[in-house]
């Protein structure tokens, strides 16, 4: 029988697309042929999120994930997210564009390291942010988003004893928001890691009307500096409800895509990174295309496989997230 990592690796072949097909126009096609839905990530080129059925942040799309209708579940976005939603829904097919599309958040934290970490704590409860393995998922107690951490952590006892991973900067700002004392893992994010405050500072300096909006995985040199910190879900809300004309936003550019598009008349900013690019994309994220989205759904590969003894024990912890979160009201 194959390992986990064996299911992993499979590979992805190229194959080459009439240049003369309207791939959206195909792949809406193959969508109600197939009935297929796809979710894509805030953080996904414009193409795709303009083609997907659903966009949102890792709350909202495992909500989608777990109660859609469709037999083929098309996510477009990155490893961890297709084994959420397979973990949901064991008995759909689920496809991931590009198996290639990773995590350095997930890769920060092995599952057998964790699990000789934990062991250290047996009197503590463990959380951990969504942007994990499934393997991660299934030595938790609950998993959480950015958009409900801090909502999650406020529900349970003050006297319960908390292990926080894999990202150290999300656990560092619940801990700060809750007043908890947390037990971190030390995780990060390569994108949210490298934002430079002294480029944003000049920005700033730039526009000094406009608004800092920052993602808690950033550095808390950097969310000190923002006038609104919230998941990437909770940052396109601001920016809508907000009275600014100009904001500089300390995420993943892809957002900017969403931004643009509900608040045409402002403008958006992207936070640069220290090193010499104008804004900060995830290359994980932006491994899948339009060309292999169609691909994907015209030939059904890759296919996402999580075997069936890790489904039965992280499907636990996300599904009591999702009920702490609707119990919130999240």
């Amino acid at each position: 029988m194959d390992t986990f990592e064996e299911i992993k690796r499979e590979v992805f072949v190229e194959e080459e697309i009439d240049p003369t097909l309207d791939l959206f126009e195909e792949i809406e096609r193959l969508k109600k042929e197939k009935n297929a839905v796809i979710l894509a990530h805030y953080y996904q080129d414009g193409d795709i999120q303009d083609i997907a059925d659903y966009i949102g942040d890792s709350l909202g799309l495992s909500q989608q994930a777990a109660k859609t209708d469709a037999d083929i579940i098309v996510f477009a976005g990155v490893h961890f997210m297709a084994e959420t939603a397979k973990i949901l829904s064991p008995n759909k097919k689920v496809l991931l564009p590009d198996l290639k599309a990773g995590c350095s958040l997930a890769d920060s934290c092995p599952p057998h390291l964790f699990k000789k970490f934990k062991e250290q704590y047996p009197d503590h409860l463990v959380i951990t942010y969504v942007n994990c393995t499934a393997e991660l998922k299934a030595l938790s107690d609950i998993v959480c988003t950015s958009s409900n951490a801090i909502g999650i952590v406020e529900s349970l006892p003050k006297d319960q004893k908390i292990i926080f991973g894999p990202d150290k900067n999300l656990g560092a700002y619940v801990a700060k928001k809750t007043g908890r004392e947390l037990v971190l893992w030390n995780g990060a994010c390569m994108v949210h890691e490298i934002f430079s405050r002294e480029k944003i500072t000049k920005l700033k300096e730039r526009y000094p009307n406009a608004k800092l909006l920052a993602h808690p995985e950033c550095e808390d040199v950097i969310l000190e500096m923002a006038d609104y910190i919230g998941s990437t879900t909770g940052l396109l809300n601001y920016s809508s409800k907000n009275e600014a004309n100009e904001f500089i936003v300390a995420t993943e550019s892809g957002i900017l895509h969403q931004m643009q598009k509900e608040n045409p008349g402002k403008t958006f900013i992207p936070a640069p990174p220290n090193n010499n690019c104008a804004c900060n994309d995830c290359p994980h994220m932006k491994r899948n295309t339009l060309e292999k989205l169609y691909l994907c759904l015209k030939n059904e590969t890759p296919e996402i496989f999580v075997p069936g003894h890790i489904i039965e024990r992280a499907v636990k912890p996300i599904e009591r997230m999702l009920e702490i979160s609707a119990s919130l009201g999240l």
